[in-house]
């Protein structure tokens, strides 16, 4: 029913789809009925791939579930063996063709094929799509790289004469947020520290490359929630330690280079006095006095939703106000570090949950995915994406990763420029009735009009007042300050809007106030009128209510 509206996560296929989509010479034969092919479009419109998925869709119809649907399975996987060549097959069901139990494995297996079939347990009922995703990696790891483990307490092999040190990257995918800029950051960053990375799994990798795991000296996981699975796997079989540190903002990024070195024994030291990033020069600037504070509302993936709250505590100064994932699977890690910001963690798969929770909290920021994106807008304040799912505008042509130093610079950009603009954006609309900004005022590119003066590019009279200047801006950054605070258990009326009226000039003292807290003291002065009996608010109502929620 979630899929007639929105949903965080698809069922477990499409986590396999994904991981299918990712590799080289894979194909997954998925017995489904006609109409799972909607799964084709993430693909090919929101990740803007130039070819479809590697996926055969059995396509069965109603009329098909009378007969020998086992029999249309196995003559789809003959023919998308024949058809594609396949290096590996996955076979599996959707959640529909679950129900009639054709067993995929059993049937692929007697079809006797000259190629590796990992048959896909995936219980639809249960699972989503991460958990699809990262069963199908480990599932294909474990059929390809297991066989080729030591025997139980063989020791490692000592890394032959004058070789690097080496490692594998785990974890992105197809359809994974800014996942393929990520790997070309964190390589180049892995690299320069002398080390080689050796395999980069699912994406882009090939069965050959899954069979070259073991031979790496340790694994990177950059996301856990797909390849942690399929790292402790190889951690048992092949002794492999796991550097589990997401390189997400500054500190996280200088965490992971030093772990990594030490795992590699090489010296980071000139890495690390070489990075480049702007976060840090930002955070100690004068201008970012302006963003300390700012309360800030986060969901997503559990690793992308951890490493924000991190990045807005410690390198933006923000205030975590709340703090979520749609990632049942790390539930436990979100709620840690939900403790760490005094909030309670929020674990929902329920937009609407969420979109509650926001407007309950009154953030002046939200960091999450394209479904925040849209609460936010509605609620009309400031967001970044910062985890899938995404829309196509979070697949950018341009490179635009999310970790590593240049994934901090990134960040600094979509997170610090709505909150920027915001009061700029507010200067304008206070300023608005003055001679130069009001809709009437003559270009400032030149020219006359109606007598008035014009004023040329880079004329001193083009520059804003401050606002501690201006006594009307004093008052109304005053209004929002006091007009933001929520009186302890005072709840919003479904029926206020139907009920009580703004006056006029109201409404035009409420526009002085910004932009990013103007919803608020909206709400909060609608509710002392409806405490108050008042049926009509005026500027004196507003300035009742402001000191009403100021005491």
């Amino acid at each position: 029913m979630q899929l007639t509206v929105w949903t965080y996560e698809g069922p477990p296929h499409i986590g396999a789809m994904r991981i299918a989509n990712s590799m080289r010479g894979v194909h997954y034969v998925l017995h489904a009925p006609q109409g799972d092919t909607y799964a084709d479009l993430l693909f090919t419109m929101i990740e803007r791939n130039s070819k479809r998925p590697p996926v055969t869709y059995t396509t069965f119809q109603a009329r098909d579930l009378g007969g020998d649907t086992a029999e249309l399975f196995k003559s789809s996987a003959r023919s998308a063996y024949e058809r594609f060549k396949p290096d590996l097959l996955l076979v599996g069901a959707s959640c529909t063709a679950e129900l009639i139990q054709d067993d995929p494995g059993g049937l692929a297996k007697a079809l006797a094929l000259p190629i590796p079939v990992v048959p896909l347990e995936l219980p639809a009922y249960q699972k989503k799509e991460n958990w699809g995703a990262a069963e199908t990696f480990y599932q294909i790891v474990r059929a390809v790289a297991g066989p080729l483990a030591p025997a139980p307490g063989t020791p490692k092999a000592p890394r032959r004469a004058g070789a690097r040190p080496s490692c594998n990257i785990l974890g992105p995918t197809s359809l994974g947020f800014r996942n393929r800029d990520d790997v070309r950051e964190i390589s180049r960053l892995i690299e320069s520290l002398g080390i080689e990375v050796a395999v980069v799994a699912p994406l882009g990798a090939s069965t050959a490359d899954i069979a070259r795991l073991g031979d790496a000296d340790f694994n990177v996981v950059l996301y856990s929630e797909i390849a942690m699975q399929a790292a402790q796997f190889l951690k048992r079989s092949f002794g492999q330690p796991i550097v589990s540190i997401a390189p997400i903002g500054v500190g996280a990024t200088r965490a992971f280079i030093a772990e990594v070195a030490k795992l590699a024994g090489v010296d980071a030291s000139g890495v690390l006095s070489d990075a480049a990033s702007r976060l840090p020069w930002y955070s100690r600037s004068v201008d970012s006095t302006y963003l300390t504070g700012k309360r800030v509302f986060i969901f997503g993936d559990g690793t992308h939703a951890i490493a924000a709250a991190r990045i807005a505590k410690e390198e933006l100064g923000f205030t975590v106000v709340g703090l979520g994932t749609y990632s049942r699977e790390m539930a436990r890690e979100v709620r840690d570090a939900a403790k760490l910001y005094g909030v309670e963690a929020l674990i929902s798969d329920d937009y609407l949950e969420v979109e509650e929770t926001i407007a309950g909290l009154h953030p002046e920021l939200v960091l999450g995915t394209q479904m925040e994106r849209h609460i936010a807008k509605r609620l009309g304040v400031p967001c970044a994406v910062i985890s899938a799912p995404v829309h196509v505008q979070d697949f950018p042509a341009r490179y635009s990763p999310h970790m590593g130093f240049e994934g901090a610079n990134v960040i600094f950009d979509t997170w610090v420029h709505p909150l920027m603009m915001g009061l700029e954006e507010h200067l304008l609309a206070m300023f608005r009735e003055d001679f130069e900004f009001n809709d009437t005022a003559p270009s400032h590119l030149g020219g006359h009009a109606s007598g008035k003066v014009a004023h040329t590019p880079g004329s001193r009279t083009e520059s804003l007042a401050p606002a501690d200047t201006n006594p009307l801006a004093e008052a109304a950054v005053a209004a929002s300050a006091d007009l933001a605070v929520i009186e302890p258990g005072a709840k919003l009326m479904a029926t206020i809007a139907s009920e009580i009226v703004w006056a006029a000039e109201a409404e035009t003292e409420l526009r002085k106030i910004p932009f990013f807290v103007r919803g608020k003291a909206r709400r909060n002065t609608e509710t002392y009128a409806k405490q108050q009996g008042v049926a009509l608010i005026t500027v004196e109502t507003l300035y009742d209510a402001k000191a009403h929620f100021g005491r």
